[in-house]
């Protein structure tokens, strides 16, 4: 996971792993908030020995990915982010790939399938069916759901905006610390993956995230299509496998909450061994058997 390439895509200049034969099935893994490419350390390895093409991005607002102009807004709305994944298919000349993710890398894993499906040959998604649209963020939970999203509100704040840029590595492992209670990573795998939230872009990035999604930010023009599309929740119809971890403490859907929205050739799986919210690197020879097993699918 050393050797970063950089490629213009879209409105960035990406950063991104590329490993594996040239010729080999296409996977393209995207991570989530507080993660990076380093999620997917171990699943690389997996699945390039079986022959695989891997690409792992780093998101807008992460790594070494940049966006070309000071003048574009730092959108962290999730049709922007799915249409980054597209860029970055088109600009490596990638016509189809299973495309697997967690956290916000799952929210636009499901995007890609559900709104390209000719670019998704398989889909793997860690908590399932994560589509939202801010009318829904607009409803209220009952309380011991809405705790769990504490972040969220502290970010609606300016005084979040400004603890989280000041203190982002402590609130990232506090994060990791709370989603995945009985992963006891170290601080050199934690260092590794915050050295990503140094990007100039990140705190934009994230605030504006959780501020779209409660109706607190808009998004921009170019991407109402899209989000309308996905307001309507549309289904999957691409092979698709849900992973869930059997301690993951982050705010996440039931699988039976889910399983409908997923028509083609479908399955759910729990990963247990106190495996939490960041499956991909908890659990990665899980994550991996199910890629391979949603590439046989098609």
């Amino acid at each position: 996971m050393d050797n970063v390439e950089q490629i213009e895509a879209g409105l960035l200049n990406v950063g991104y792993v590329d490993a594996g034969p040239a010729d080999g099935p296409a996977v393209l893994l995207l991570h989530g908030w507080p993660y990076d490419i380093h999620s997917y350390v171990d699943v690389v390895s997996l699945l390039t020995t079986a022959g695989c093409r891997v690409l792992v991005p780093h998101l807008r607002g992460y790594g070494t990915t940049r966006f070309l102009s000071d003048e574009t807004f730092r959108n962290g709305e999730q049709a922007a982010l799915a249409v980054d994944a597209i860029a970055l298919l088109d600009a490596l000349e990638i016509e189809s790939a299973i495309v697997g993710g967690f956290d916000w890398g799952a929210r636009t894993a499901d995007i890609v399938a559900a709104l390209w499906p000719e670019r998704c040959r398989g889909l793997v998604s860690v908590s399932g069916y994560l589509i939202g649209s801010q009318a829904a963020g607009k409803l209220p939970l009952p309380p011991e759901a809405e705790l769990q999203w504490w972040y969220q509100y502290y970010f609606a704040t300016e005084r979040g905006r400004a603890g989280y840029d000041t203190h982002r590595r402590d609130f990232a492992k506090l994060i990791w610390r709370t989603a995945s209670p009985k992963w006891s990573f170290d601080d050199a795998t934690f260092d590794r993956s915050a050295a990503s939230f140094d990007n100039p872009d990140h705190v934009a990035i994230v605030i504006h995230n959780y501020r779209w999604r409660l109706g607190l930010a808009e998004g921009e023009a170019e991407y109402d299509e899209l989000e309308k599309r996905l307001a309507e929740a549309p289904a999957i119809t691409v092979p698709a496998i849900t992973l869930e971890g059997d301690a993951n403490g982050a705010p996440h859907p039931d699988p039976s909450a889910y399983a409908d929205k997923f028509t083609g050739k479908y399955s759910h799986r729990t990963t247990e061994g106190g495996i939490g919210h960041n499956l991909p690197q908890e659990a990665p020879e899980a994550f991996a058997e199910a890629v391979l097993d949603v590439g046989g699918a098609t």
